[in-house]
């Protein structure tokens, strides 16, 4: 009997043996690898910060690098894309959507070789120093403006936009025309389910909704000519110049000119639109074009972020209109 007692207490030993190991090495290799992400968590926000903590800003016009903290340089940039005189929230929303930008540029397309971004609107995003910024504001306005500047960048210090946990490529523009645009209508490519249409009321009230802009015929046909060498038109067609489709942004999509099928975005280009967002009349020996907004559409639009921040409408609130599906969350 002591035997089998013995042999039964062994046989339950090994039993527990073979379940139990397994279950407390899965355990210690759990917090393993516990321990493994949270030192890759730390790693990833010593990168963050080193990251972008400051900026490396090449300045086009020289061809010199700066570096800067992000939040100087981002001083830079509301001031110089945003009038100093729009509302509080608004200013707010334009920071964050600046600094998105910025951290977009610097963790996916390091284009300036040895700089994160440059002062070029045309490129990246425009930027002024203080010193110029304070010389073009009237005397009596430059504290109040530029403390409005400050506020804006620090209350909102390392918000940035995200989709899906991911930093967004934050466009933004002067004046939508009344709706934004999807952004595979101006760049082509996939749509970004973050840049889609939105409409934005209260944007007729500002001078970048409408301007009028006209060629003689000779003047056009020369425009044309400079990008088609092989452009011909024959006015006396009673469809010489014809919208053949809009965006969903009620921008031109395609345009048909003389012999050419060209996209409202390279018209925009050729002739030094302020969008793409156009009607066209031939008036004897002018070509007339009314244009609506101001800039590529997509994004958010600054005047209409002006528009909502009137309305009482907070920086979150705003960016949440313009950037579909997003959260706002710290760097």
């Amino acid at each position: 009997r002591e035997k089998m007692r013995r042999l039964f207490m062994y046989v339950i030993l090994l039993i527990l043996m073979i379940f139990l190991v397994p279950i407390l090495l899965t355990k210690k290799f759990d917090k393993v690898k516990e321990v493994v992400a949270n030192e890759e968590k730390q790693e990833e926000a010593e990168y963050v910060y080193k990251s972008y903590g400051t900026i490396k800003l090449l300045h086009a016009a020289t061809g010199q690098i700066e570096e800067l903290p992000m939040d100087e340089y981002l001083l830079g940039v509301v001031s110089a894309e945003m009038p100093a005189s729009y509302e509080q929230e608004a200013l707010k929303a334009q920071a964050v959507v600046a600094r998105t930008y910025t951290v977009y540029k610097i963790k996916n397309n390091a284009k300036h070789d040895g700089a994160d971004i440059c002062d070029d609107s045309k490129c990246c995003q425009a930027w002024i120093s203080k010193d110029d910024r304070l010389a073009k504001w009237e005397e009596n306005l430059r504290q109040e403006y530029w403390n409005k500047i400050e506020q804006a960048v620090y209350e909102t210090k390392g918000k940035v936009i995200t989709y899906n946990g991911e930093v967004i490529d934050a466009f933004f523009h002067s004046n939508s025309g009344g709706k934004t645009e999807n952004v595979s209508t101006v760049w082509g490519g996939a749509d970004l389910p973050y840049l889609q249409s939105v409409e934005t009321a209260g944007e007729s009230e500002y001078n970048q909704y409408a301007s009028e802009v006209s060629f003689t015929k000779q003047e056009f046909e020369n425009k044309m000519k400079q990008n088609h060498a092989d452009f011909q038109i024959n006015y006396d067609e009673p469809e010489c110049i014809k919208v053949l489709e809009y965006t969903q942004g009620n921008r031109v999509k395609t345009i048909k000119i003389g012999n050419l099928n060209l996209s409202g975005v390279e018209v925009r280009t050729i002739l030094g639109l302020r969008s793409a967002n156009f009607e066209v009349a031939i008036n004897q020996d002018n070509i007339n074009f009314s244009v609506k907004g101001y800039g590529h559409g997509v994004g958010m639009s600054q005047t209409g972020a002006n528009t909502l921040a009137k309305e009482g409408k907070m920086y979150e609130e705003i960016i949440k209109h313009f950037y579909s599906g997003v959260e706002i969350n710290d760097i």
